[in-house]
């Protein structure tokens, strides 16, 4: 027939221009990933880390934003008259521990925005919203009052694109940081040393066959075997010990004696707190931060004499590569003049700084805090690394009223901040002013999903995958720090600390419901 015939023609046609259209697609898919992989591997680290935080949160955020369409039911007036899912139930304690691995992620409706970047739609940075002081006290100033509080609550909001603080209360009375304190922590160590820097540990010969295995405070370094498909490794002591024995063997020699030098360090290597499973013998040499188990986060028993330890397994690893080490290692200080046969260098601060808020890392922060010390030529003690990040906070003009800082991962009740101190440490870190700060805001726990936060915001659709806050929880001591994007698009900075509080789990959803408010508040 022959209108049989023309749609014949016709689909032919059609199907050929589809195909010809579907070639130049792929074309130019291809050209534009090659472009892309380009310009990847010619970014700078930390904006790496940065493009990937943003994109997993907005990946994750239009998944989520497709089913909730589907499933939300009708709409009136613009608003939803089915309710959102709750948050997907995940097992595991709150708080500072490590979490489980691989569950199931909750849902969450809002995505994130780059930090500092435009918001759809807007004009440019800081073009959405602000929110206005009497709004965000309407919003917060209930919540405060929250019985489940301890005796102490202050509170410190600030606009990120207008650098002030849009609300406030006892925001300049210091009070117990807990974990929060790490903020500090990290501030100092990459304003003092840059996101870059590594830590080395190395092997120097000091005679005809004597070796010493000189630490430079990594407490990352691992004795394990490399894990498969990681994208970075941290230092590797086998890796040390392959260098080691290819360097005496050139040498000729295969039988040593082999000593450890901690003196990188000093003072007590003791934290105040006493022995515990929350953090190892703090000390200028060790493997996977002295851990007797096979995590690698949260809490665990900790060998007490970690360098020693290290130097033993050292010798064993060159045992297993045809390398006689002769007696037990010994405690020395290598002499100043050396030839170093091997090294092997930590991941750059900037990962070292995000896995230490990620996880509420202490070892890694005391070691942060200690190396601020060596960079400022400070003793590599408590005290002396205590001293070396107030001076490199003021050096950056934070507001350092009433802090103390007694040691560097907020185990000590001594340390005290102000909740000023704290979202300005996060203001900082959150300005364009200071790329080097970033791995401060890609490092924070996401809530719902990640470190300390992966057990927290459960059915707070508001805060779940859009707050990314520090916890701190000490007995008695609730504090939470970090950023938010508001309702309307705004990036804010926030920090609610409590003091005397009877009941952890009351005290966190409350503050919880604070960043909450935040997130869920245009507050005009």
């Amino acid at each position: 027939m022959p209108e049989t015939g023309k749609w014949q023609f016709r689909w032919q046609s059609a199907e050929r221009a589809a195909r010809s259209a579907t070639r130049a697609a792929v074309r130019s898919a291809q050209t534009a990933v090659a472009t892309t992989q380009q310009a990847w591997h010619a970014t700078p680290r930390h904006t790496q880390q940065t493009w990937r935080l943003t994109a997993v949160s907005a990946a994750t955020g239009l998944a989520v934003a497709f089913v909730a369409v589907a499933a939300s039911g009708p709409w009136d007036s613009g608003q939803r008259t089915a309710e959102r899912a709750q948050a997907a139930e995940m097992d595991g304690a709150s708080g500072e521990h490590h979490a489980p691995e691989a569950r199931p992620a909750p849902s969450a409706p809002p995505v994130l925005p780059a930090l500092g970047g435009r918001v759809p739609g807007a004009a440019g940075r800081g073009a959405a919203p602000a929110p206005t002081d009497a709004g965000l006290a309407d919003a917060l100033a209930p919540l405060l009052k929250d019985p489940a509080l301890g005796t102490l609550r202050t509170a410190s909001v600030l606009d990120v694109a207008a650098g002030r603080e849009v609300f406030g209360e006892g925001q300049n009375k210091a009070a117990v940081p807990a974990s929060t304190v790490k903020l500090a922590t990290a501030v100092a160590a990459l304003s003092a040393l840059g996101p870059d820097h590594r830590i080395d540990t190395t092997v120097v010969l000091t005679g005809k066959d004597r070796l010493v295995l000189v630490g430079g405070g990594d407490p990352t370094l691992t004795a394990r075997a490399p894990r498969h498909g990681a994208e970075e490794q941290p230092a590797n002591l086998r890796a040390l010990a392959d260098a080691t024995a290819r360097a005496l063997k050139k040498r000729h020699l295969t039988k040593i004696s082999l000593g450890y030098d901690n003196a990188a360090y000093s003072g007590p290597v003791e934290h105040p707190i006493g022995p515990n499973e929350n953090i190892a013998p703090v000390t200028a040499l060790m493997t996977d931060e002295a851990r007797l188990d096979d995590s690698e986060h949260g809490t665990a028993p900790r060998d007490t004499d970690p360098s020693h330890t290290a130097a033993r397994t050292f010798a064993d690893l060159l045992h297993d590569r045809g390398i006689t080490v002769h007696g037990d290692p010994e405690d020395t200080k290598a002499p100043k003049k050396t030839t170093r046969i091997a090294a092997v260098h930590s991941l750059p601060l900037s990962a070292l700084v995000e896995r230490m808020l990620t996880y509420s890392d202490n070892d890694i922060a005391e070691a942060l805090a200690r190396q601020t010390a060596l960079a400022s030529r400070q003793p590599a003690s408590f005290a002396g690394a205590g001293k070396a990040v107030r001076t490199a906070l003021q050096r950056e003009h934070l507001p350092l009223s009433g802090a103390v800082f007694e040691d560097g991962s907020g185990l000590d009740r001594d340390d005290k901040v102000t909740a000023g101190l704290l979202s300005r440490l996060l203001l900082h870190a959150s300005s364009p002013d200071h790329p080097a700060l970033r791995p401060v805001v890609t490092g924070l726990p996401v809530a719902a999903f990640t470190g300390t936060l992966s057990n927290r915001y459960r059915g707070q659709n508001a805060g779940a995958g859009a707050v990314r806050a520090k916890t701190g929880t000490l007995t008695g001591v609730n504090t939470l720090a970090g950023t938010v994007v508001d309702a309307d698009g705004r990036l804010l900075t926030f920090s609610f600390m409590t003091t005397g509080t009877t009941d952890p789990q009351g005290a966190q959803t409350a503050l919880d419901k604070l960043a909450s408010a935040v997130a869920n508040c245009g507050c005009r």
